[in-house]
């Protein structure tokens, strides 16, 4: 028997067909990802040297994920054409894949005021940054870094590379700080896009 003609419920997650409504999103339990992702960060701990490993590992990780979510999301999206723009690129990893992922989209887009390859990706209570318990020592690490590994992979996979890093910020009338992303493009994507600006000018 193939996997065509086994019950929907009986296939495994690789040989379900992706759903055909784009507004169904698949969501896991709040309390189960929760628990999953604090005994992953723990098992980093227990294998890490300093913080700086540890988030090293977490991106790598994110990284891997933000490959395979792009591919996934511009199939689901219908999006068959490569994104050429760099502001199509981070609004759309601001939108739809943000949605996808964290059940919301991110809270702001900037580019930065004095660089035209940094851009700014905010979000005000990011789902990653919950319920996470680190020794004391290791209290400056930000568990953003495994939405910034997503966010690296997802542009690294548009064509897109650029380092992504994860910051905390403080502010005076939130419990939580705010997780802002910082995205510095490389030299061969500002080229590319000067190059491309250029041509619509004729």
């Amino acid at each position: 028997m193939n996997a065509r003609q086994l019950p929907k419920h009986s296939l495994n997650i690789v040989d379900r067909p992706l759903s055909k409504n784009r507004s169904e999103v698949p969501t896991v339990s709040l309390s189960a990802f929760a628990y999953l992702f604090s005994e992953y960060i723990q098992y980093l701990v227990d294998r890490a040297n300093s913080i700086s490993e540890l988030e090293d590992r977490l991106e790598k990780v994110g990284f891997e994920v933000g490959l395979r979510v792009l591919e996934l999301l511009s199939y689901r999206e219908k999006v068959l054409r490569r994104k050429t723009d760099v502001l199509d690129i981070l609004r759309f990893i601001h939108g739809p894949a943000w949605q996808y992922l964290f059940g919301k989209t991110a809270d702001d887009l900037q580019q930065a005021a004095s660089a035209d390859d940094e851009y700014y990706i905010r979000d005000y209570d990011l789902l990653v940054s919950r319920y996470i318990s680190v020794p004391r020592s290791y209290e400056p690490f930000n568990p953003g870094t495994l939405a910034a590994g997503i966010m690296r992979g997802m542009l690294d996979s548009a064509g897109f590379p650029a380092r992504v890093t994860a910051h905390f910020v403080t502010h005076k009338d939130r419990q939580r700080p705010i997780t802002t992303f910082m995205i510095k493009l490389e030299p061969s994507v500002m080229q590319r896009q000067a190059y491309l600006e250029a041509a619509k000018k004729g």
